[in-house]
This record gives C-alpha cells, structure tokens and sequence, in this order.
C-alpha cells in the first residue's frame, strides 16, 4: 500500500509531547532480555548486520536464511538503531535483531494502555462505558495523547503491572507518573502483545481481542504508515505506530502490527530510535517491512 505521510498538526504534536515527556523525567535505563520463540523445526538463518544479526528460524525450508539475509540488507547502513521481532504462524517462522533492547515507547503503549482496561473491564464483568469507548477510539485510531492521559490515570500503574504479567510482557516498564510515553518496551513484549491479540488465551476474551483489532484496523489514514508497507492485499492490517522526538539520541519511531484474515496469520514489531528525523525512521521501518511481506508471501504461494 502507498505511504502517506503524518500531518503538520500530528508532528507538531509528538514535538509538544516529547517537550513535555523530557521535561517530565528521563526514561529508564536499558534493559537486556531474552524472548522466547518456537524453534520452526530447525531451519535457521543468521545474517549479520554491524556487530549484531539478524536470527531466523522456520518450519519451511529455505524461508530463515532468506528472510534473514533480506531484513539484514535493509539494515544495513541505516544510522539509526532499530530493533525487530516478527512470528509468521502459518510457516512457524520467526526473526528477532535486538529484539530484548529497551526503547521510549511513545505512542505504542496505547495499545499496552487498551488492553490494560480491556481487562480491568473483563474481571470487573463488565462492557466498557461509553466514555471509556469514546476514549479507547480516540487514543488507537487517531493517537489522541489526551485521551491515553485519561485512561492511563484511569487503569492506573497497579492495573497496567498486573496486564503486564498476566500477558507475559515481563520486560516492560511503565513510564513514571504521567509519562506514559516513556514506558520502556522491547521488540519481543511488543510481538508478544499481538499474538495475545490474535490468539486464544486467558487474558482477553474474543470479544475484547476483537474490539482492540478493530481499532487498531481503523487508525487515522496518516497513521497506516510503518509495518503495513507491502504487505498482502488479502490481509488485515491492525497497526498502530509511535513517534517521539527528544533532545538526545533523535527521534524514535515505531510500529506494531497483527496480520489476519486471507489464510495470514502474523504479527510485527519493529522499533528504531537515533533517527535524524521522523520521515528516515518511518524510511528504516517500511524497508524492513516490505520484504517481510514479499519472503512471506513467496513462502506460502
């Protein structure tokens, strides 16, 4: 699908934000962690990129060594620092490269912050009230920052940290006070949150997984940019993306997606921060993503 581009008013906006967010407090410090993927009935690939590598396994024969080769190429040379995990159910393939590096959230954590009240909704028995509605669209389809502001207050810290290791998100770390955008997160809890809303588990009923979806598939035009580049007509996109600039290491720029429908099933995380701005960074994101696709496509057909 073409890119288009986020608005003056929704740059200018992640500017204010990452004004008041520095201001606020700085992020927490970095962690290193490990996820955990399935093995993809040992087929692998490794391709380096810098100091670092690109890993892959799959259950389909020659798709790990491709795939890693392809999201190492479209690395290579980038200046900023990215991070990526992918999981493809259908091929048991997956990817990480520096998939346990901690990031400033910025906008992703909406979706941390709707499933958060999506649960505390589910143990309460309750629907969501029509407030609650009102602001959980807001926050996903347009990254309304006042309406997460709310809900964040709303679910408060206790009821995030217990979403959090209910969904097994054991490496994030919620931002500070109001600081919500800067919740430290990993590729890995990022991809673990999309296989939680794409896939039976005790955390979120169908119906809650259904509602976060169908918000994440009707985000603002300008917002689809990011990790649905490319990808099968035939698929669902549920995407929902983050840009954060701040007074050291650059801008950060994220996007994280659910892949359904039309035989797809998979999920996408990629994170970058050191962007010089937020057009390279959305540039390092869609390189990366367009070949998944491509790979993963030729995989299956």
């Amino acid at each position: 699908m073409p890119r288009s581009r986020p608005t003056r008013r929704a740059r200018a906006a992640a500017v204010a934000v990452g004004v008041l967010l520095t201001a606020l407090g700085a992020a927490a410090p970095a962690l290193a962690v490990t996820g955990t993927y399935p093995s993809g009935g040992g087929r692998h690939g490794s391709a380096a990129v810098g100091g670092e590598r690109v890993v892959c396994t799959s259950g389909t024969p020659g798709l790990a060594p491709t795939l890693s080769r392809d999201i190492a190429d479209a690395f290579q040379g980038r200046k900023d620092t990215p991070a990526l995990a992918l999981y493809d159910a259908s091929t048991q393939t997956s990817c990480r490269f520096r998939a346990d590096a901690a990031y400033d959230s910025a906008s992703v954590v909406k979706v941390t912050v709707l499933g958060a009240l999506l649960r505390q909704a589910q143990e309460a028995h309750r629907p969501l009230t029509d407030r609650e509605g009102q602001l959980a669209t807001a926050m996903i389809t347009r990254s309304d920052n006042a309406a997460t502001s709310k809900l964040w207050r709303q679910v408060g810290p206790d009821g995030i940290r217990h979403f959090l290791t209910l969904a097994g998100m054991t490496h994030t770390v919620p931002g500070d006070g109001p600081s919500w955008g800067l919740t430290q997160i990993t590729a890995d809890d990022q991809l673990t949150l999309m296989r939680l809303l794409t896939h039976d588990n005790e955390v979120l009923g169908p119906g809650a997984r259904s509602y976060a979806l169908r918000l994440m598939g009707h985000v603002a035009p300008d917002q689809r940019w990011g990790a649905p580049a490319g990808h099968p007509a035939d698929a669902t996109a549920q995407v929902k993306n983050g840009w954060l600039p701040r007074t050291t290491d650059g801008w950060r720029v994220h996007s994280v997606a659910a892949f359904t429908g039309g035989g797809h099933d998979y999920g996408l995380a990629v994170l970058s921060r050191g962007n010089p701005t937020m057009d390279y960074g959305i540039a390092t994101i869609e390189a990366a993503s367009r070949v998944i696709h491509r790979d993963l496509g030729a995989a299956t057909t």
